[in-house]
Protein backbone atom coordinates (compact mmCIF):
# COMPACT_ATOMS: atom_id res chain seq x y z
CA UNK A 1 0.00 0.00 0.00
CA UNK A 2 2.81 2.40 0.89
CA UNK A 3 4.47 1.68 -2.46
CA UNK A 4 1.26 2.65 -4.33
CA UNK A 5 0.97 5.93 -2.44
CA UNK A 6 4.64 6.71 -3.07
CA UNK A 7 4.32 5.80 -6.77
CA UNK A 8 1.19 7.95 -7.13
CA UNK A 9 2.94 10.89 -5.43
CA UNK A 10 5.92 10.52 -7.79
CA UNK A 11 3.65 10.41 -10.84
CA UNK A 12 1.74 13.49 -9.65
CA UNK A 13 5.03 15.33 -9.08
CA UNK A 14 6.28 14.36 -12.56
CA UNK A 15 3.01 15.48 -14.16
CA UNK A 16 3.15 18.79 -12.30
CA UNK A 17 6.77 19.33 -13.39
CA UNK A 18 5.78 18.62 -17.00
CA UNK A 19 2.89 21.08 -16.77
CA UNK A 20 5.18 23.76 -15.32
CA UNK A 21 7.70 23.16 -18.12
CA UNK A 22 4.99 23.48 -20.79
CA UNK A 23 3.61 26.62 -19.12
CA UNK A 24 7.08 28.16 -19.06
CA UNK A 25 7.58 27.38 -22.76
CA UNK A 26 4.21 28.92 -23.63
CA UNK A 27 4.91 32.02 -21.55
CA UNK A 28 8.39 32.50 -23.03
CA UNK A 29 8.30 31.28 -26.66
CA UNK A 30 11.11 33.67 -27.64
CA UNK A 31 13.42 32.45 -24.87
CA UNK A 32 15.73 30.30 -26.97
CA UNK A 33 17.82 29.50 -23.90
CA UNK A 34 14.89 27.68 -22.34
CA UNK A 35 16.13 24.24 -21.27
CA UNK A 36 12.72 22.68 -21.90
CA UNK A 37 12.70 23.35 -25.65
CA UNK A 38 13.89 20.60 -27.94
CA UNK A 39 16.77 21.22 -30.35
CA UNK A 40 14.45 21.44 -33.38
CA UNK A 41 12.43 24.25 -31.80
CA UNK A 42 15.58 26.13 -30.84
CA UNK A 43 17.03 25.83 -34.35
CA UNK A 44 13.74 26.96 -35.89
CA UNK A 45 13.66 30.12 -33.77
CA UNK A 46 17.30 30.99 -34.50
CA UNK A 47 17.10 30.16 -38.20
CA UNK A 48 18.13 32.93 -40.62
CA UNK A 49 15.55 31.45 -43.01
CA UNK A 50 12.76 32.06 -40.51
CA UNK A 51 14.04 35.58 -39.82
CA UNK A 52 14.03 36.21 -43.57
CA UNK A 53 10.46 34.89 -43.88
CA UNK A 54 9.27 37.16 -41.06
CA UNK A 55 10.91 40.20 -42.62
CA UNK A 56 9.58 39.29 -46.08
CA UNK A 57 6.06 38.98 -44.68
CA UNK A 58 6.30 42.43 -43.06
CA UNK A 59 7.65 43.99 -46.23
CA UNK A 60 5.08 42.30 -48.41
CA UNK A 61 2.20 43.58 -46.30
CA UNK A 62 3.66 47.08 -46.38
CA UNK A 63 4.05 47.01 -50.19
CA UNK A 64 0.38 46.06 -50.61
CA UNK A 65 -0.92 48.71 -48.21
CA UNK A 66 1.31 51.47 -49.61
CA UNK A 67 0.40 50.38 -53.14
CA UNK A 68 -3.26 50.86 -52.28
CA UNK A 69 -2.41 54.37 -51.08
CA UNK A 70 -0.61 55.07 -54.37
CA UNK A 71 -3.67 54.05 -56.35
CA UNK A 72 -5.74 56.52 -54.29
CA UNK A 73 -3.34 59.42 -53.68
CA UNK A 74 -0.89 59.61 -56.59
CA UNK A 75 -1.28 62.22 -59.30
CA UNK A 76 1.22 60.66 -61.71
CA UNK A 77 -0.42 57.85 -63.75
CA UNK A 78 2.83 55.87 -63.75
CA UNK A 79 2.93 56.01 -59.95
CA UNK A 80 -0.71 54.89 -59.77
CA UNK A 81 0.02 51.99 -62.14
CA UNK A 82 3.09 51.01 -60.13
CA UNK A 83 0.99 51.09 -56.94
CA UNK A 84 -1.51 48.70 -58.52
CA UNK A 85 1.35 46.45 -59.61
CA UNK A 86 2.55 46.37 -55.98
CA UNK A 87 -0.90 45.35 -54.79
CA UNK A 88 -1.19 42.59 -57.39
CA UNK A 89 2.36 41.18 -57.27
CA UNK A 90 2.90 41.40 -53.52
CA UNK A 91 -0.51 39.89 -52.76
CA UNK A 92 0.51 36.86 -54.85
CA UNK A 93 3.93 36.70 -53.17
CA UNK A 94 2.37 37.07 -49.71
CA UNK A 95 0.01 34.17 -50.47
CA UNK A 96 2.94 31.97 -51.55
CA UNK A 97 4.85 32.83 -48.38
CA UNK A 98 1.77 32.08 -46.25
CA UNK A 99 1.53 28.64 -47.89
CA UNK A 100 5.19 27.94 -47.09
CA UNK A 101 4.71 29.13 -43.51
CA UNK A 102 1.58 27.04 -43.04
CA UNK A 103 3.37 23.91 -44.32
CA UNK A 104 6.06 24.50 -41.69
CA UNK A 105 3.76 25.52 -38.82
CA UNK A 106 5.33 28.98 -38.83
CA UNK A 107 3.24 31.98 -37.74
CA UNK A 108 3.88 35.08 -39.84
CA UNK A 109 3.17 38.61 -38.61
CA UNK A 110 -0.29 39.92 -39.41
CA UNK A 111 0.27 43.64 -38.94
CA UNK A 112 2.86 46.21 -39.92
CA UNK A 113 5.89 46.72 -37.71
CA UNK A 114 6.72 50.20 -36.36
CA UNK A 115 9.02 51.10 -39.28
CA UNK A 116 6.49 50.22 -41.97
CA UNK A 117 3.63 51.77 -40.01
CA UNK A 118 5.57 55.05 -39.78
CA UNK A 119 6.22 55.00 -43.56
CA UNK A 120 2.55 54.27 -44.22
CA UNK A 121 1.36 57.06 -41.90
CA UNK A 122 3.73 59.55 -43.55
CA UNK A 123 2.45 58.64 -47.02
CA UNK A 124 -1.17 58.63 -45.87
CA UNK A 125 -0.91 62.34 -45.04
CA UNK A 126 0.28 63.22 -48.57
CA UNK A 127 -1.39 63.48 -51.96
CA UNK A 128 -0.59 64.63 -55.48
CA UNK A 129 3.01 65.42 -56.50
CA UNK A 130 4.29 65.38 -52.90
CA UNK A 131 2.86 61.88 -52.47
CA UNK A 132 4.40 60.80 -55.78
CA UNK A 133 7.89 61.96 -54.76
CA UNK A 134 7.79 60.39 -51.29
CA UNK A 135 6.21 57.11 -52.44
CA UNK A 136 8.72 56.65 -55.27
CA UNK A 137 11.63 57.47 -52.95
CA UNK A 138 10.32 54.95 -50.41
CA UNK A 139 9.78 52.25 -53.07
CA UNK A 140 13.28 52.66 -54.53
CA UNK A 141 14.84 52.31 -51.07
CA UNK A 142 12.61 49.37 -50.07
CA UNK A 143 13.19 47.47 -53.30
CA UNK A 144 16.96 47.99 -53.18
CA UNK A 145 16.92 46.43 -49.69
CA UNK A 146 14.50 43.68 -50.75
CA UNK A 147 16.60 42.65 -53.75
CA UNK A 148 19.68 42.29 -51.49
CA UNK A 149 17.79 40.27 -48.87
CA UNK A 150 16.09 37.98 -51.39
CA UNK A 151 19.37 37.48 -53.28
CA UNK A 152 21.10 36.49 -50.05
CA UNK A 153 18.35 34.01 -49.14
CA UNK A 154 18.26 32.59 -52.68
CA UNK A 155 22.03 32.02 -52.55
CA UNK A 156 22.64 30.94 -48.96
CA UNK A 157 19.28 29.82 -47.52
CA UNK A 158 19.19 26.42 -45.86
CA UNK A 159 15.43 25.82 -45.81
CA UNK A 160 14.52 24.52 -49.29
CA UNK A 161 10.97 25.96 -49.32
CA UNK A 162 11.94 29.43 -48.10
CA UNK A 163 14.96 29.47 -50.41
CA UNK A 164 12.71 28.52 -53.36
CA UNK A 165 10.28 31.30 -52.43
CA UNK A 166 13.15 33.81 -52.43
CA UNK A 167 14.46 32.52 -55.77
CA UNK A 168 11.03 32.70 -57.41
CA UNK A 169 10.25 36.17 -56.05
CA UNK A 170 13.65 37.78 -56.71
CA UNK A 171 13.15 38.43 -60.47
CA UNK A 172 9.82 40.14 -59.73
CA UNK A 173 11.47 42.41 -57.17
CA UNK A 174 14.28 43.22 -59.59
CA UNK A 175 11.67 44.20 -62.18
CA UNK A 176 9.88 46.36 -59.60
CA UNK A 177 13.17 48.13 -58.80
CA UNK A 178 13.84 48.76 -62.48
CA UNK A 179 10.29 50.07 -63.01
CA UNK A 180 10.31 52.42 -60.03
CA UNK A 181 13.73 53.80 -60.93
CA UNK A 182 12.45 54.60 -64.43
CA UNK A 183 9.49 56.48 -62.89
CA UNK A 184 11.61 58.42 -60.37
CA UNK A 185 12.86 61.23 -62.69
CA UNK A 186 9.27 62.17 -63.55
CA UNK A 187 8.42 62.70 -59.87
CA UNK A 188 11.48 64.65 -58.70
CA UNK A 189 10.56 68.08 -60.07
CA UNK A 190 7.74 70.46 -59.30
CA UNK A 191 5.85 69.37 -62.41
CA UNK A 192 5.56 65.71 -61.46
CA UNK A 193 2.12 65.01 -62.87
CA UNK A 194 1.82 63.98 -66.50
Amino acid sequence: MNKQVTLRACLNTAALAGFVALSTMAANPQDTGNQHMDEGSQKMMKSPDVAFAMKAAQGGMAEVQMGQLAVQNASNPDVKAFGQQMVDDHTKANDKLKAVAQAQNMTLPESLNAKHQAEYSKLQALSGPSFDREYVKCMVKDHEEDVKEFQKEANTGKDPQIKAFASETLPILEQHLSNIKSIQPGTSGAASSK
